[in-house]
């Protein structure tokens, strides 16, 4: 029989357990998540880190502009209309006269700023990873961050700073999950953004260290994202959603809404589940030592379709300008890639500009037939040629060995072009892109592309001159909504 002494020490030990469990979770990488947003200050980000991030920033803002030229805007449009968007609302629907409350304008402005699949990517150093799993960083964190700092009329270095958090989350949290999750059939972006998304609202919104381990708790249940749908509009509906469900995270989260606390690494947690585990020390110890979009970098796309094939797209521009190829001269393309490159590139015979940014056959083509592969060569109409559809036909898209033996954190690509005459024509192996950290755009090469995206939404010069020269300066902006404004269109 117990005495009094060792009976009151028993009910001490069940009122502890609870604690004692709660103190395990929260030694787990969640709270370490949790403990970076909420400390990390303005004056923590690296000088070159701003500068940098003012770059992928003008490229989100020049997406948004063209994603309003997309077939998903007016449905998106006529969608909102029916949750309080309008003419008034916490937040701008950028590139367009509307308004919305914040979660509903980050869900627009990231299904924009990905419909062209023209977004920023992020891609592995790790070779057991595939591709860093792929994941579209700023597409999630900035409407989040963005939308939320408008509404609370915060500062250009307020709404960087969330930014920044998101980007960073996101990164790391890709880089560690098992690849089994992607090679699975899981959209990163939306498997993973939306933990981008919510750190990046729950900083503008100043949650402490366990309201950010509950947002993140929610927004474990909301994570979602299935590579099957690429090609169709609810590949940019992924990415626009995890940006609406960290805006919604954490505003439950504020409100005291809990959840689970230690939601990456709990066994039942988003990373045993998606993908069956994950590699920790990806994430301990490594949030902003150093900053993902610094090294090993972010991607920034030169061309609207999937960054698989932009390697190859290089090289098929270079040996057509350098032998004046025509589509008439070609008997037949071969390009060779990885497994793995093979298991994200599904459409073979495209028939929509969707599906064909998806399709390493279209892009061989068009470029042949076009000489460039922009934005206008990804409409339905553009893929319908009959000349690029016989072309693509002569393409050939298979796996070769040496670009596996490469490894996944490369994009190996190996193009033959068999010509009518006889001859053969071998292109150089290729890993890389311009705009990948390794070939990196210059500033003045993002400008560019702004205005290429501006102008073909119909933005006026002077007007997308303006939002350049706002963007160079965000960090001195005292208020927000003086770059929303110019994003915003009647």
């Amino acid at each position: 029989m117990l005495d009094r002494k060792q009976f009151l020490a028993g009910l001490s030990a069940l009122a502890a357990a609870p604690r004692a469990a709660s103190a395990q979770a929260a030694q787990g990488v969640t709270a370490e998540v949790a403990d970076f947003v909420v400390s990390s200050r303005w004056d923590s980000l690296p000088a070159d880190l701003v500068e940098l991030s003012k770059k992928h920033i003008l490229d989100s803002m020049g997406l948004a502009l063209s994603g309003e030229k997309a077939e998903t805007a007016p449905i998106v449009a006529r969608y909102l209309a029916t949750v309080g968007g309008g003419k008034t609302g916490a937040a701008t629907v950028l590139g367009t006269g509307l308004r919305a409350p914040a979660r509903f304008a980050a869900f627009a402005n990231g299904v924009a700023i990905h419909a062209d699949d023209y977004d920023d990517t992020q891609l592995a150093v790790a070779k057991d990873r595939v591709y860093g799993l792929l994941t579209h960083p700023s597409v999630t964190a900035l409407p989040a961050a963005l939308a939320m700092a408008e509404a609370a009329g915060k500062s250009g270095r307020d709404f960087m700073l969330a930014y920044h958090m998101g980007v960073e989350v996101e990164c790391k949290v890709a880089e560690a999950s098992n690849p089994r999750a992607y090679d699975g059939g899981f959209h990163s972006t939306g498997l993973f953004g939306v933990f981008g998304a919510t750190v990046a609202a729950a900083k503008v919104k100043g949650l402490d260290a366990k309201g950010v381990r509950n947002a993140l708790g929610v927004a474990g249940g909301e994570a979602s994202g299935l590579r099957e749908n690429f090609g169709t509009m609810t590949k940019p509906f992924q990415a626009g959603h995890a940006a609406e469900g960290g805006v919604m995270a954490a505003d439950l989260a504020g409100l005291g809404w809990t959840a689970a606390e230690n939601i990456l690494e709990a066994q039942r947690g988003i990373f045993n589940a998606a993908g069956g585990g994950f590699d920790r020390n990806a994430i301990a110890g490594k949030l902003g030592k150093p900053w993902s979009l610094l090294t090993p970098g972010v991607s920034i796309k030169p061309y609207p379709s999937g960054s698989l094939t932009h390697p190859a797209m290089d090289e098929m521009t270079r040996l057509v300008r350098a032998n004046n190829l025509k589509a008439d001269d070609i008997a037949a393309i071969r390009v060779g890639a990885s497994k793995p490159m093979l298991n994200t590139l599904i459409q073979h015979q495209p028939k929509t500009g969707l599906e064909a940014k998806f399709s390493m056959e279209y892009v061989m083509a068009v470029l042949v037939t076009d000489g460039k592969a922009g934005l206008a060569e990804f409409t339905d109409e553009a893929v319908n040629r009959s000349a690029v559809q016989a072309l693509l036909r002569r393409v050939e898209f298979y796996n070769n060995p040496a670009a596996d033996a490469a490894g996944t954190d490369k994009m190996r690509s190996i193009i033959e072009i068999r010509l009518k005459d006889g001859r053969t024509i071998n292109g150089a192996v290729v890993d890389y892109a311009r705009g990948s950290p390794q070939i990196p755009m210059s500033f003045d090469d993002e400008k560019d592309k702004f205005r290429d995206c501006a102008g073909y939404a119909g933005l006026a010069k002077a007007a997308a001159e303006q939002i350049i020269v706002q963007v160079q300066n965000l960090d001195r902006v005292a208020d927000i909504r003086s770059l929303t404004r110019l994003m915003a269109r009647a």
